[in-house]
């Protein structure tokens, strides 16, 4: 028999700049189950208790990386349970104390960078408890690490508030930096340049408009898309599926204008 359970733990307010969400989980299904991981302007951190997974063709049970500018491909073969970390670019730099740039597209063991996490979580029982230890130590890893630099910062939440459409030409101009600047520090903070970071966010806001029941093409024109071919080709590139496979179908026996 299928079944996913997930519990989610809202991050106190020491976190929240750093992890956009935690949870535990567990999972169990009758088949090899195949998921399609969309590319997220963030990294992921998965503790794991049971069997491996396979992601993108290793087997791990604890993983993570950097962020990412393709999807990726799990396979969950035999049950499983953990707790999940989405984390902001700032908060896997503070994490792991390493440039971005060195985890960019990479899945990597968890304990590489964060030595002892599984068995010291896997030591507690119940899901309350487990989220609270892997918040506390989230917390007190990520503040122990190295401050980012403002004006990352700065830019990082225009590109976030213009929905990935604000230019690296206008980010360099309001900086006062150099276009060749501001790039090497996007790849320290960041892990991507600042034109390819600024695609994924625009990629992420069309994939929430389109779960929420926006039709592509009013997705597309309001996202910045030139055209919805534009926007199919961002997604086959960032979650392997077309707009129109994410857009929810109409009820039955509604009419072709009222999915417009």
């Amino acid at each position: 028999m299928d079944d996913l359970t997930v519990v989610e733990r809202v991050p106190g307010p020491a976190l929240r700049p750093y992890v956009m969400g935690l949870y535990a989980y567990r999972e169990r299904y009758a088949q090899p189950h195949v998921r399609l991981e969309p590319a997220l302007p963030g990294a992921v951190l998965i503790i794991g208790f049971g069997a491996p997974m396979q992601v993108d063709g290793g087997r791990f049970t604890s993983f993570t990386g950097g962020l990412s500018d393709r999807y990726t491909v799990t396979t969950t073969q035999a049950p499983t349970e953990g707790v999940e970390a989405l984390l902001t670019p700032f908060g896997a730099r503070r994490l792991y104390g390493v440039p971005m740039r060195e985890l960019t597209n990479l899945v990597l063991p968890a304990d590489d960078l964060l030595a002892g996490w599984t068995q010291r979580l896997g030591q507690v029982e119940g899901w309350p408890e487990r989220l609270a230890l892997f918040e506390s130590m989230l917390t007190t890893r990520i503040h122990g690490g190295p401050e980012p630099r403002g004006e990352v910062g700065w830019a990082w939440a225009r590109l976030l508030e213009s929905g990935g459409s604000v230019s690296a030409a206008a980010l360099s101009d309001e900086l006062g930096w150099s276009h060749r600047h501001l790039v090497a520090r996007f790849h320290d903070e960041i892990g991507l340049a600042p034109k390819a970071a600024g695609r994924l966010i625009r990629f992420d806001r069309a994939r929430r408009m389109l779960r929420t029941g926006v039709p592509p093409a009013r997705t597309a024109a309001a996202c910045g898309y030139y055209d919805q071919a534009h926007m199919n080709r961002d997604f086959r590139l960032f979650c392997g599926e077309t707009p129109g496979q994410i857009f929810p179908r109409p009820p039955a026996g509604a009419t072709a204008d009222s999915a417009v």
